[in-house]
């Protein structure tokens, strides 16, 4: 009984932090010269370099991915 509430406490926490690398909104405003995204939340995003960004425009729907720490976008999908 042990092993099933640890494995399903251990399946809760993980779930919590996949969500947390994520975040998905409509763009609010989009500075393409310094590859800044805002989501309508108010939440800003600077897109590295290194990372491929779509044609974006402001009143899409964005998704984007960040690394585990929640510190660098990885991905921006449309």
């Amino acid at each position: 009984m042990k092993t099933l509430v640890l494995a399903a406490a251990s399946l809760a926490m993980m779930s919590g932090v996949a969500l947390a690398s994520s975040q998905n909104g409509m763009i609010a405003k989009f500075n393409s010269s310094a590859r800044v995204i805002t989501l309508e939340s108010g939440k800003s995003f600077t897109i590295p370099r290194d990372v491929a960004l779509p044609p974006v425009q402001v009143g899409e729907q964005v998704s984007i991915q960040l690394n585990d720490e929640g510190d660098k976008v990885t991905t921006v999908l449309r």
